[in-house]
């Protein structure tokens, strides 16, 4: 009787170590073109933000949390900055923004 009690609190610990201990995340990425205008890329959801660089014109986040994201890519002169609103990131999900084309 106590191994059965003993074995039932263990298996209801490890089961709420398990579900605390789950996190969802996504991520978004993109490539930049020409590769050389950009430099950081932006991801902004509510108050929180995080930044990027470009390397050879591919950005990546990975760690974010589900929600809506509007990325900024703040481009170099003469190229204007780029900015895409409501990124909807899900669970275990990573979107890939495609070609971003900077325009002059």
């Amino acid at each position: 009787m106590k191994k059965n009690i003993f074995f039932l609190g263990l298996m209801v610990v490890a089961i709420a170590l398990f579900s605390f201990s789950m996190t969802f995340v996504g991520g978004i990425k993109g490539t930049v073109a020409p590769a050389e205008s950009a430099g950081t890329v932006w991801a902004y959801s509510g108050t929180d933000s995080t930044s990027t660089q470009t390397k050879e014109g591919a950005f990546e986040f990975s760690g974010l949390t589900p929600g809506n994201y509007k990325i900024v890519v703040e481009a170099k002169a003469p190229y204007k900055n780029y900015v895409k609103e409501n990124v909807a990131v899900a669970d275990s999900q990573v979107v890939d923004l495609g070609a971003i084309q900077l325009e002059q």
